[in-house]
């Protein structure tokens, strides 16, 4: 990562005249790169960032609980180690008529 010598933004690759420069996203300032320029657009996400996926059957059936959104008095439930492996698995809940979901923490 290069920053501007005028202002401090960060300079990006672009291709001007067919050759490559780095251009400021702030002033707009051009500057030939020292040396040669690597891009790359992988992501990487820590294992905290994953999305969960939860199948049907993995959902526990249906128990009495009040939704907090519209009253109705069955969910659907399922439980996730959300938290360190010592700490209590947290209950989420779906409602079966308006389908919203809440968490509950022992």
């Amino acid at each position: 990562m290069k920053f501007c010598s005028k202002c401090g933004g960060l300079l990006l690759p672009k291709r001007v005249e067919g050759k490559v420069v780095l251009v400021c996203t702030r002033c707009g300032h051009m500057e030939e790169p020292s040396g040669s320029i690597l891009v790359g657009r992988e992501i990487k996400h820590s294992p905290r960032e994953l999305t969960v996926v939860i199948e049907k059957k993995d959902i526990g059936g249906t128990v009495q609980a009040i939704c907090p959104k519209c009253g109705y008095n069955r969910a659907y439930f399922w439980q996730l180690q959300t938290r360190a492996a010592d700490e209590p698995m947290t209950r989420f809940f779906k409602c079966a008529r308006c389908g919203h979901i809440w968490r509950e923490y022992d």
